[in-house]
C-alpha cells in the first residue's frame, strides 16, 4: 500500500504528514484511512502530548480526490463521501491529544475542514487560504462544523460568498488560524516545548472544555449537511460550475 501520510515521533511530540503532493494531499479514501491511523496511534501512546499536522508540497491540502471512481447512486455516494470527511474531522476534534496544523502552502475546500478542526494552528508566509464552493455551484457544507466556531461570523460570510482568497495574516485575523509566522518549525518548537509540559490528562481535559460545543454541532447537524452537500454537488448546476472549472472557462450563470 503507498504510503500517503507518515508518521514519526520525537520525545512528547508525534508529527502527521500528508504526504501525497501528486495530488495536493486530496482527500483520497486511503489518506484518510491513513490520516485516521496516526490519530489512533497517537492517542494511544502514553509519551506523546502533541500532535503535529503537516504536509508535503505546496498545497496542504486541496479537499476531496474528485478522481477516484464512484459506483451506485450518485447522491448516496456522495452523501457517504461527506460522512467520511465529516468522521476525520470529529476524530481531530475528539482526539484527546492536542493536534497542531502546520502549513505553509495552500489550503481549499477540505484542507480548510482539517484546520479548523485542529486546536491551534500555524501558517507561513507561502500559505493561501480560500473557499471557492460557491463558484461551481456547491457550498463548504461539511467543513462548516469546524470552520464557524472558529471564524468570525463576518468573515465567515465574505470568504464563503465572495470565493476570495486570503493570506495567513488574514487568516490569523479572522480567528482561522493562531499565528501567522515567518518560520513554520521555530513557531512549532515552541509551541511543542509548551504543550509536552502538560499531563497527559490536564491537556485531554482541557481539550475538551474547548470542543464540547464544536462536537454537539457534529451530533446536531453532520447527517443533515451531509445530505446537503450530496444534494447540492449531484444537481444540475454544480455539473455545470464543475465542468466551467475543468475547461477553464465560464460557468453559464456568467454568460
Amino acid at each position: 500500500m503507498d504510503t500517503l501520510v507518515t508518521y514519526a515521533v520525537d520525545g512528547h511530540g508525534a508529527r502527521l504528514t500528508l504526504d501525497s503532493p501528486h495530488n495536493r494531499n486530496a482527500l483520497s479514501a486511503r489518506l484518510v484511512e491513513q490520516l485516521q491511523d496516526g490519530l489512533r496511534k497517537a492517542a494511544a501512546d502514553p509519551a506523546v502530548r502533541v500532535l503535529v499536522l503537516g504536509h508535503t508540497g505546496g498545497t496542504f491540502c486541496a479537499g476531496a480526490d474528485l478522481s477516484e471512481a464512484s459506483g451506485g447512486d450518485p447522491l448516496e455516494t456522495t452523501a457517504q463521501r461527506a460522512r467520511e470527511l465529516a468522521g476525520v474531522l470529529r476524530a481531530i476534534v475528539e482526539s484527546p491529544i492536542p493536534v497542531v496544523a502546520a502549513v505553509d502552502g495552500h489550503v481549499r475546500a477540505g484542507g480548510m475542514g482539517l484546520v479548523g478542526a485542529c486546536d491551534i494552528a500555524v501558517a507561513g508566509p507561502r500559505s493561501t487560504f480560500a473557499l471557492t464552493e460557491a463558484r461551481i455551484g456547491v457550498a463548504p457544507a461539511i467543513i462548516s462544523l469546524t470552520l464557524l466556531p472558529k471564524m468570525s461570523a463576518r468573515a465567515a460570510a465574505r470568504y464563503y460568498l465572495t470565493g476570495e482568497t486570503f493570506t495567513a495574516a488574514r487568516a490569523a485575523e479572522i480567528g482561522l488560524i493562531t499565528v501567522a509566522a515567518d518560520d513554520v518549525e521555530a513557531e512549532l518548537a515552541g509551541l511543542v516545548a509548551d504543550l509536552g509540559k502538560g499531563s497527559p490528562q490536564g491537556l485531554a481535559a482541557s481539550k475538551a472544555l474547548t470542543t464540547a460545543e464544536v462536537l454537539a454541532g457534529f451530533d446536531r447537524d453532520a447527517e443533515r449537511l451531509a445530505a446537503e452537500s450530496a444534494r447540492l454537488f449531484v444537481s444540475d448546476e454544480a455539473r455545470e460550475g464543475m465542468l466551467a472549472f475543468l475547461q477553464k472557462r465560464p460557468p453559464n450563470w456568467l454568460q
